[in-house]
């Protein structure tokens, strides 16, 4: 691979965003048909680095240079999505940017093909994207509306599109955050084929399996520098995470295993009717008790959100029933439920999260307005409010700008920590845990991890719904898996394995 001719040079790149330094005089080389993967922790300036590389973002010094068709190196205009699409280098980011509403076949060559005579042309469109589908081995149905498309299939249609541009460069953000690791072993295994065509890869991953086992190469963001890398080949799992936090990193948390207590949470044939798959809940029966740990591990879109706004009073069931605490539920309202005792750590950080217009302190104390040492007489207690939020910060390790910054100044990592210290410090009795390590690097997981460990020993229940296998396997007592909004249950995790878990999740196993 070193031999292979350099088709990316980043040189000095640098982007600050207020107080902010992202990135800070970053540079690094990719080669023709490599696979590189770009670590760090969360925060570390990876996205920033690839949204200047894609011209989403205009660096504030540095350049880019992309090998053209006959290998010559020439400076890319920044700031400029177009021109880099044009340069062949293409983006597919971590949350999808389908239109769901459209047909595998209008999303890929959508903002490609010329208005004026696209009629004409359609028959050819096809035959070259099922050319391009036979050579890549990403299938996906060409006449099928995206929104009846599995997530593995929305994967690569995003895919589909990058290459569709002729793409020679392939920039992929946490590509198997909502995959089954069936699915993403079957994606890495086409991706490391059109490496071997000499198709050039950056992917940007917190799954450390995943890095060693499908990249070439590794590059490791620490505070928005290049602190080095290594070849693949010669890294291990406590290496690469060393790199990535600057020293030693702590053992990952093990539960220890106890007698539950009694009921926190019962579902009793509760159902949730709804047109939209992903709020649908197929009639269950599920008990979390006081000090244990319950996963519910399933793929994106399969009943989770409709789960767990049940569980958190955002939606009424339909039928059956619901007991927190031992006593059946009458009110589903959020307020109610986080008054009764539970904790809400929801899936979607940013939009269910925080008010990023709010103070990083305000949002620490939105959910107990009503607290004296919050407010008095109807008056925020502001100093009292600072103050508390600068000690709970440094608790749980809240990185940014301050507690008087907007929160949407934190990095998704840190927006995740203020969430949960907003959540843990009050002590509920009941933890919903959504997603909680979601693009989390392995430091902050092993910080969430040791958290709920710490508040099943207390006697909390927690029910933590989650993507990661390694995570449900790892700090749940019970498993339960979904799939088309059914809940199953699969067993302790020492009875379990991947690959039985993965497919209970795609509703192929029993």
């Amino acid at each position: 691979m070193t031999q292979a001719p350099v088709v990316l040079r980043l040189s000095g790149l640098s982007k600050r965003f207020g107080a902010v330094q992202a990135n800070e005089a970053v540079s690094l080389d990719l080669r023709r048909g490599e696979i590189l993967a770009l670590l760090g922790e969360n925060g570390a300036g990876k996205t920033t680095l690839m949204n200047m590389l894609f011209g989403h973002y205009l660096p504030d010094a540095g350049s880019v240079e992309v090998a053209d068709r006959d290998g010559r190196l020439a400076a890319l205009p920044l700031g400029q999505p177009q021109a880099a699409l044009r340069a062949g280098v293409g983006m597919v980011h971590q949350h999808f940017t389908l239109a769901e509403n459209l047909t595998t076949f209008e999303n890929v060559i959508l903002g490609a093909e010329p208005l004026f005579g696209f009629r004409r042309g359609r028959a050819a469109a096809r035959a070259r994207l099922k050319a391009l589908m036979a050579r890549t081995g990403l299938h996906a149905p060409l006449d099928e509306r995206v929104a009846r498309l599995s997530v593995g299939e929305r994967q690569r249609v995003e895919i589909l599109k990058a290459l569709w541009r002729d793409a020679r460069i392939l920039v992929l953000d946490e590509p198997t955050a909502v995959l089954t690791p069936q699915e993403a072993d079957a994606l890495f295994a086409t991706v490391a084929g059109m490496a071997a065509d000499g198709l050039s890869v950056i992917f940007i991953s917190h799954k450390l399996r995943e890095v060693l086992a499908f990249s070439h190469r590794i590059v490791v963001l620490r505070a928005g520098r290049n602190v080095g890398g290594m070849t693949t080949a010669s890294a291990d799992a406590r290496a690469i995470a060393a790199m990535m936090v600057g020293g030693a990193l702590p053992a990952q948390p093990r539960p220890a295993q106890a007698a539950p207590g009694a009921p926190v949470l019962r579902l009793s044939g509760a159902r949730i009717d709804a047109p939209e798959a992903r709020r649908r809940l197929a009639p269950c029966d599920m008990t979390v008790r006081a000090g244990e740990i319950v996963g519910v591990a399933g793929v994106s879109g399969n009943g989770q959100a409709a789960l767990a706004a049940l569980v958190s009073g955002l939606a009424r069931p339909s039928g059956g029933t619901v007991e927190l605490f031992g006593q059946p539920v009458t009110r589903f309202d959020p307020a109610a439920f986080i008054a009764a005792g539970v904790g809400r750590i929801p899936e979607d950080r940013h939009h269910d999260g925080v008010a990023g217009a709010m103070t990083v302190a305000e949002n620490l104390v939105i959910e107990r307005l009503g607290d004296p040492a919050v407010s008095r007489a109807g008056f925020l207690r502001r100093r009292a409010i600072a103050d508390a939020a600068r000690e709970t910060c440094a608790a749980y390790d809240v990185r940014g700008p301050g507690p008087e910054a907007p929160a949407r100044l934190l990095s998704g990592g840190n927006i995740q920590k203020l969430i949960l210290a907003r959540v843990l410090d009050r002590k509920p009795g009941l933890i919903l845990a959504n997603q909680p390590t979601r693009g989390l690097d392995v430091g902050a997981a092993a910080a969430v991890a040791r958290r709920l460990i710490a508040a099943k020993a207390r006697g909390a229940g927690v029910l933590l719904i989650s993507e990661d296998l390694d995570e449900v396997l790892a700090l749940s007592d019970r498993v339960l898996a979904i799939h088309a909004g059914e809940i199953r249950e699969a067993g302790a995790p020492a009875t379990l394995d991947r690959d039985r878990l993965g497919l209970m999740m795609a509703g192929e196993a029993a």
